[in-house]
């Protein structure tokens, strides 16, 4: 097992000591001699990708010879709680070694990617200079060591997940996240989500390569798929190039692309209540399967814990303001409203969480969101506990189902572990 280290495995994936193993070869390679390492995991809404264990393991391994923190690359989200520490990490790992990223007052600028640069990747549809910049910690830490731990899996801003977006977005600030999701929504999503080189990958990657190659940055991707109807780990890959990320990526499109030779017609969509409160995050459910979505579908988002839209709270004003209207309508409203210019990731989110009137969306939450806050957003309402009465999640398994009923509808689980395209609509790049 040499360095870099790429593993597959989807015949019988990867167990918990076939994991242990690789990551005791990384330590090996990599911080035998560390003194300080810095952990950058994400946070509760990756919780599936293994990198809770991945991180606590390598803490365990390391914490008698080096100092160690972790630094979530929480982007736009909340910082995580003790009990979302305590669930994702596990008990022994000291709360106090995790310090929280603040997107806005917590990064340092390392370089910029020109307008002109912008303005070739957007198709001449952007001409804006992009902030390069991370966490300060990142670079006045004095680290031996800085890893980078992630899920790669389809994305809807960057293509594919993870790699230098872990660091740039993930611990990037304000001006970073802003318009990368910007160049993204108007380059077009549909051109993008399970893309491995895109408008915004490549953005993120120059500026990456030209500004913070001096860091000791060292990345460990994983790539899930299923195995007997459940989440299994079949590809760990470790590495600091980009043909660690493309190898990744092309596993992941292998296990997590997900091309149906007919649309749908009707769609059920789970939101697990532990990872989805938002809708900045239970978009998925439109988003990941828009290319596989029927003229004149409808597509029911059950969303039993939601309690607000935006992960922030400033964010989340902005989305009851504006609502998820068309594309082109968000497009007018950034031209037209400064204070929403000024927020372009919201803007972005905003085209991501819109049908484009071409389906129909039922958003079901619970009590935390009334019938008149989702209505006011352009979203058709019905409370979560009537639609399970309708489509009962025990009578439901992934893919295709024909209820009792006789209605034929497709559901998803977990809409953050795939893409859905009817294969018409998705073309590999």
């Amino acid at each position: 097992m040499s360095y870099p280290i790429h593993i597959e495995d989807t015949e019988n994936t990867l167990s918990d000591d076939d994991l242990k193993i690789i990551l005791d070869k990384f330590i090996a390679e990599k911080a035998q001699q560390a003194k300080r390492v810095l952990i950058l995991p994400p946070d509760i809404t990756r919780f599936y990708s293994k990198a809770g264990f991945i991180s606590a393991y390598l803490y365990q391994q390391l914490k008698n010879q080096a100092e160690v923190y972790f630094l979530p690359a929480l982007g736009t989200h909340d910082p995580m709680t003790d009990k979302e520490i305590e669930l994702m990490f596990g008990p022994d790992v000291p709360k106090d070694r995790f310090v929280p990223h603040r997107w806005r007052t917590d990064v340092k600028k390392f370089g910029e990617i020109s307008g002109q640069r912008i303005a070739e990747l957007s198709e001449g549809k952007l001409d804006y200079s992009m902030d390069v910049a991370a966490n300060k910690l990142l670079d006045e830490g004095n680290w031996d060591l800085i890893v980078s731990v992630g899920q790669i899996v389809p994305h809807e801003v960057i293509g594919m997940a993870n790699y230098t977006k872990n660091i740039l977005v993930g611990t990037g600030g304000s001006d970073t996240i802003h318009k990368s999701h910007f160049l993204g929504a108007v380059y077009g999503m549909e051109r993008i989500m399970g893309q491995i080189r895109t408008p915004v990958r490549n953005a993120l990657d120059e500026g990456f390569d030209q500004y913070l190659r001096h860091l000791p940055i060292e990345f460990i991707l994983t790539v899930l798929g299923s195995k007997n109807d459940k989440l299994a780990l079949q590809g760990v890959f470790c590495g600091n190039q980009a043909d660690t990320y493309t190898q990744a990526c092309k596993l992941s499109q292998r296990l997590n692309l997900n091309l149906l030779d007919k649309p749908i017609k009707k769609a059920v969509v789970y939101l697990e209540p532990g990872e989805f409160k938002t809708t900045w995050l239970g978009n998925k459910a439109i988003y990941r399967t828009r290319m596989a979505m029927a003229d004149d579908g409808e597509l029911i988002v059950l969303a039993p814990a939601l309690h607000r839209f935006g992960e922030d709270m400033e964010i989340d004003a902005l989305i009851r303001k504006y609502g998820y209207k068309t594309t082109e309508e968000t497009l007018q409203a950034v031209k037209d409203n400064p204070e929403l210019a000024n927020n372009l990731s919201a803007a972005a989110h905003l085209i991501h969480g819109t049908a484009d009137k071409r389906f129909k969306v039922t958003y079901c939450p619970g009590d935390g969101v009334s019938q008149a806050e989702i209505e006011s957003v352009g979203y058709e309402y019905c409370h979560y506990q009537e639609m399970i009465k309708q489509y009962p999640l025990d009578k439901m398994k992934d893919g295709w189902n024909t209820l009792a009923s006789g209605e034929e509808v497709f559901y998803v689980s977990n809409p953050a572990l795939g893409l859905w395209a009817h294969r018409e609509k998705f073309v590999e790049s």
